[in-house]
């Protein structure tokens, strides 16, 4: 199973309070720990390396904290997974090449892993942080029908 660690989840939920809340640009670990309910040291690791990866700016001094580098809009799913992650593979030779496989050039299914590896790429990319932070409304009565709807989601079934 694909599965990204639970610091990224985390990191996306972070970011997406960021997202939410524009006119509230600068966010400290406490703020955003008590917000997400996570704890304050996990919030704060993250914090610091989304900081040194380049997507958030920190802010010291009494009023310091973490604001987004760029809008909302301009920041993928893949940018965040990238900085918490590392690069963004399915096999090894889908990033590394032959230095990583000694039998690339032989395999038969290796032109068609990069294949499935772009197309998961492209589709990170193509959702953005300000997407996550709005629920998707087509998504919406499929997740009512499930049985997390309201009651009158649930009564219409």
């Amino acid at each position: 199973m694909l599965r990204m660690t639970r610091l990224t989840d985390y990191g996306i939920v972070l970011l997406t309070h960021f997202a939410r809340h524009p006119e509230k640009s600068t966010r400290n670990a406490p703020e955003l720990a008590a917000v997400a309910r996570l704890p304050q040291p996990t919030v704060s690791k993250i914090l610091k390396i989304l900081a040194r990866e380049g997507l958030l700016v920190p802010h010291r001094g009494a009023k310091g904290g973490f604001s987004l580098a760029r809008p909302a809009e301009d920041i993928t799913v893949a940018d965040v997974i990238t900085a918490l992650e590392g690069p963004i593979a399915l096999t090894e030779c889908s990033t590394h090449g032959i230095d990583r496989c000694g039998i690339e050039s032989l395999c038969p299914v290796t032109s068609n892993w990069r294949r499935i590896n772009q197309a998961v790429l492209e589709a990170l990319r193509g959702i953005t942080l300000a997407e996550m932070a709005s629920p998707n409304p087509a998504f919406l009565p499929l997740f009512a029908a499930r049985g997390h709807g309201t009651e009158t989601a649930r009564a219409g079934s």
